[in-house]
Order: C-alpha cells, then structure tokens, then sequence
C-alpha cells in the first residue's frame, strides 16, 4: 500500500464545533495524498456535518458502534482496511478496539496515559498551554505523515470543502426570500460556552429589526423554552423557529442566510464554513478565547473585550467581559 492510496480515520466523537474544526485535517490529506480514502468516526448527531465535506469519503457512526459487541466493533473497523488511525479527540474505548483491530498506524497525544498502551504513534503538543488554534492543533497530529501547517488559521477555510450542502427546501427558503437583511441569532448555547446574556441578545434584535432587518432564532427545543420569553417580540419581522430544523436543514438554512450571531458554539462554526458571515462575541479567557476557537473564514469576525486575561468566572457562571460587549456594536458590524 503506497502512502497516497492509503486509507486514514479521524476519529472525533465530540461536539458540532469540535467536528468542524477538525474537518481541514481531511482536506489537506486529500491535498498531500490526492487517492488516500478519508473516513471519520463521530457521533449520530454530527453525521451531517461531516457530510458537507467534499474530503470525506466515509462517516462511521460510533453511537451505532458502541452499541455492538467488542468482536463486532473490531471486524467494522477491519473491514475499512484503516492504515493510519488519528485519536483527535481521545477516547480510551475506541483507542483500545483500534489496537485489538490491528491498524498498523495509531496516532495520539502523548498527553493520555491510555496511549502509550493502545497508540504507536505519539505526537508530544500541550492544547491547554498553547497559543494555537484549536484546527492548528488538530494538523499537528498529521506530523507523521509529513503534515504541517505553519499559516493563518483562517486560511484554513479553503480545507472545509463544504460542498455538498443540501437543497433548501420550499417552505424554508420563502422565509428567507426578503429584500431585507436576513440575521440568524442563536443566543444559547447548551452549556458549551460563556454566554453573552439574553438581554443583550434582546438589544441586538430590537436594533437589527430597527435598522430594517429580517430576525430568526434559532436553538434546540429545549433552548427555545430558555428564550422565548425574554427575545420573542410580536414582530412580524422576527420568526422563532428553534426546535424545528433537522441539522441539515439547519445548516442549508443558515448557507443562505446574510448573518449569524453567536457566542463560540456549532452554529457560529457552520456558517464560517459556509460563507454566511459569522459574528462571534467571546470571554477573554484562555483556552475560550477566539485565538483558539474563533470561527474560520474570511467571512467573520469576533468580539472579545480588549483586557488582559480574566479569571473572573473561571468557575463557570456569568462572564461580565461578554456583557460588557455592546448591542450596538455588533449591529455596526452587520451594517458596516
């Protein structure tokens, strides 16, 4: 088997975000090995973001794997002839099953105990500590392979290859056909982020709609029942329709859309990688600040309060340098 017809798993069985940012590892393989075969082990629910990357050849499905026996996860690995198996986001259980399936290469930080018994291949890089990228880190496990990545992190948006975004369907896409700017707000963000409050989200929208613009929220069920009370006006130019998309409409909603405005959760990362101009308000905390996660693109920018590193709500809780943030300037930034 020669490198460039090699097949290579990333395995990253974590969140919306998380998954994003570890999609450019696959378009740069594709671009140093153009007839290697790219697999990507996830979670059921980011199945359909690893599907809008043209570099992905095959989604493998560990919420439906975990179900199965040992001997069965085993032989589904064995049957993809995996040369080369990348741990971007560590996981003892499948660490140990890509060992037992015999995969000549495994790959992980040196930074987990576990691999040094089920890895052979250990890249030594501390993410806590670093003042890299989150996407900038995932490439430093490509160094084997002779990867490396010494540029922009926003230069990464070309390694997305967002290109197979499903078709809108009708009854979604008459709500974005408006001579009006369309802005998508997703105000929570399940636990994953420091939040920048629902009252600032509520100034946000009142002066967007002010200004002549077309609002949608946007969440999960469960988020819509945080919100509704506080941000959903008897507007006509506001339309709530959280809990109401599958994750592909979603992302085809949000490829069509003018804005999205968020703090650093999968959303704001969807429509970096889509080119809908995504506007991300952050803590200035190290490792949550936008040096390491803000969303990729060309097409964004963020807003963190200019401050020396805060250890004010380390502990979790309310961020006040994100409420510090004003509603007016994001809204000059939409209309810049």
């Amino acid at each position: 088997m020669t490198k460039s017809k090699m097949t290579i798993l990333l395995s990253r069985t974590d969140s919306i975000g998380d998954v994003i940012l570890s999609l450019p590892m696959a378009g740069i393989i594709k671009e140093k090995f153009p007839n290697s075969r790219v697999l990507f082990l996830g979670k059921s629910y980011t199945k359909e973001i690893v599907a809008c990357s043209k570099y992905v050849d095959k989604f493998i499905n560990w919420t439906e794997l975990k179900q199965k026996k040992e001997t069965e996860q085993i032989a589904s690995l064995k049957a993809e002839n995996i040369d080369i198996f990348v741990h971007v986001f560590p996981n003892k259980e499948i660490a140990k099953i890509a060992k037992k399936a015999k995969i000549k290469s495994r790959i992980g930080t040196s930074h987990r105990p576990y691999h040094y018994l089920y890895c052979n291949q250990l890249e030594s890089f501390s993410r806590k500590n670093s003042t890299l990228h989150e996407a900038q880190l995932n490439i430093l496990l490509l160094k084997s392979l002779s990867i490396t990545y010494s540029g922009d992190f926003k230069a990464l948006e070309r390694y997305y290859g967002f290109d197979n975004i499903a078709p809108l369907a009708p009854h979604w896409k008459a709500l974005l056909h408006t001579d009006k700017p369309t802005i998508i707000i997703q105000s929570k963000s399940k636990g994953s982020a420091r939040e920048w409050g629902l009252t600032n989200f509520a100034s946000l929208i009142q002066l967007a709609i002010a200004k002549g613009a077309r609002v949608f929220l946007t969440g999960t069920e469960e988020e819509g029942l945080l919100f509704r009370k506080e941000l959903l006006f008897k507007h006509p130019d506001l339309i709530d329709i959280s809990g109401q998309m599958t994750l592909k409409e979603l992302v085809s909603f949000i490829a069509h859309a003018d804005f999205l405005v968020a703090a650093s959760t999968g959303p704001l990362h969807i429509a970096a990688a889509t080119g809908t101009k995504a506007i991300g308000i952050y803590p200035p905390i190290k490792p949550m600040d936008p040096g390491r996660w803000a969303p990729i693109g060309k097409n964004t920018s963020v807003f963190v309060l200019d401050k020396p590193q805060c250890t004010d709500c380390k502990d979790g809780g309310i961020c006040n340098c994100m409420l510090a943030i004003k509603a007016e300037d994001i809204i000059k930034e939409i209309y810049l």
